[in-house]
């Protein structure tokens, strides 16, 4: 499948995840389970990364002070370091998948509570990044 955010069958599929979220979501229905599940999977895609290192190892983390003494935002981009080392196993991957995936069916919950379109805060925070690029320091 194409990485084109801007491919109509992509947003498609976020609008159909969007509405089977919203038709076999039954027993966290309360926009307080929604956000308790929320954090809940937050924290279990953290354990999920930690354990990747701690368990598996198949990454490593070896972090320290970044240097921001660069001249231009695309300078100190290209500087920074993700501190992660190694790359994550076929396992690894799928766990931590796993708990995304449930993170982002609870959002799509959350999205569905509030009557907001995922795939149009996804356009939006997409538009920003163009418009913006590295100024939006994020």
């Amino acid at each position: 499948m194409s990485k084109n955010i801007e491919s109509i069958d992509e947003n498609m599929i976020c609008n159909e995840f969007q509405e089977k979220v919203s038709e076999v979501l039954i027993r966290h229905k309360s926009i307080l389970d929604i956000v308790t599940k929320l954090d809940e999977y937050n924290a279990r895609i953290n354990r999920a990364v930690m354990k990747s290192v701690t368990s598996c190892g198949c990454i490593s983390i070896q972090a320290s002070k970044q240097k921001y003494n660069k001249e231009t935002l695309e300078e100190l981009r290209e500087s920074l370091e993700s501190h992660v080392n190694g790359e994550l196993c076929e396992v690894c991957t799928e766990k931590i998948e796993e708990e995304i995936g449930a993170y982002t069916f609870y959002l799509a919950s959350l999205c569905n509570t509030l009557g907001i379109s995922l795939t149009d805060v996804i356009i939006k925070e997409l538009n920003s990044l163009k418009i913006l690029g590295v100024y939006s320091l994020k």
